[in-house]
């Protein structure tokens, strides 16, 4: 395969919803109607709110890790092992745009993972109120079902960055992005605590691309690449509700020099520390 591109149209760029979440929902339900608990009671001794354990029984959103542990203080030890069997049943690629889901795939075991971003900041990387801004500016609009699946499932895939710590992650981000205010104050100020916090983490490496740089490397756009566990380097890029993967190793070459080259026009990490604790500040 040398390329592999995926149309969008019609439907296919909409968030795909999700069965299993749905039937998760209405597990944990049952077990709470059987313990003959209110959503109110229930919530309230599992210590989350009303409304998150409402979106999580409607199938609209993914249950948090502590779940079950937190439900077998109320339900007792049985009602855990049955969720425990749900979460493993939870389908991963819930809420992802089919034409995105082969590199999601490719995320989950890639030994390395690089992005190059030039119109919106990476998902891995966005934080709730910034995936809300995105999705609710999306034409055509997203339903509010939509909206929440996308939201969901954007999350979701952020644990790679925690659950991957011999991942190498690397980002280059260009300023114009934060510059850009894209949701207004409250966001951007969210945006630049979520940079400052995954680039502490030792596999993560985030640069900023400055405003004004004569020599720049990506004249050609937003890029992603991927290397597998057998050290092949995959591309990807995507535009307007469609993507395209690269697996020809010539093309796949072609874009790592290009993401060299950009990484050493960049802001340094610690340079790019600096930079956005001083946004932070005038935030």
């Amino acid at each position: 395969m040398t390329a592999d591109g995926s149309g969008g149209g019609g439907t296919s760029s909409e968030p795909e919803t999700s069965d299993s979440l749905k039937t998760f929902g209405s597990v944990l339900k049952a077990l709470r109607e059987e313990a003959r608990l209110t959503q109110e009671v229930f919530a309230t001794r599992v210590q989350y709110s009303v409304h998150y354990i409402a979106k999580i029984e409607q199938g609209k959103r993914f249950p948090p890790k502590d779940l079950p542990d937190r439900a077998e203080v109320v339900l007792g030890p049985l009602a855990k092992r049955v969720l425990e069997a749900a979460v493993k049943s939870l389908t991963k690629g819930a809420g992802l745009a089919s034409w995105f889901k082969k590199w999601a795939a490719i995320e989950e075991v890639a030994i390395s993972l690089y992005a190059y971003e030039c119109r919106a900041i990476p998902g891995l990387l966005q934080p709730e109120t910034y995936i809300r801004a995105i999705s609710e500016r999306r034409l055509p609009p997203l339903t509010e079902d939509e909206l929440e699946q996308q939201v969901i499932a954007r999350l979701e895939r952020q644990r790679l960055l925690t659950e991957r710590p011999n991942t190498a992650f690397s980002f280059i981000i260009e300023q114009a992005l934060l510059e850009r205010g894209l949701g207004g104050r409250e966001v951007t100020r969210a945006v630049v605590d979520r940079l400052l916090e995954a680039g502490a983490q030792r596999n993560v490496e985030i640069q900023v691309m400055p405003l004004y740089q004569e020599d720049h490397g990506g004249s050609g756009g937003q890029m992603y690449l991927a290397e597998t566990t057998d050290h092949q380097w995959i591309g990807y890029f995507e535009g307007h509700d469609s993507s395209t993967l690269l697996s020809d190793p010539k093309l796949a070459s072609s874009m790592l020099q290009r993401y060299g080259k950009m990484r050493s026009q960049a802001l340094s990490c610690q340079a790019t520390v600096s930079l956005l604790e001083q946004m932070r500040g005038a935030q």
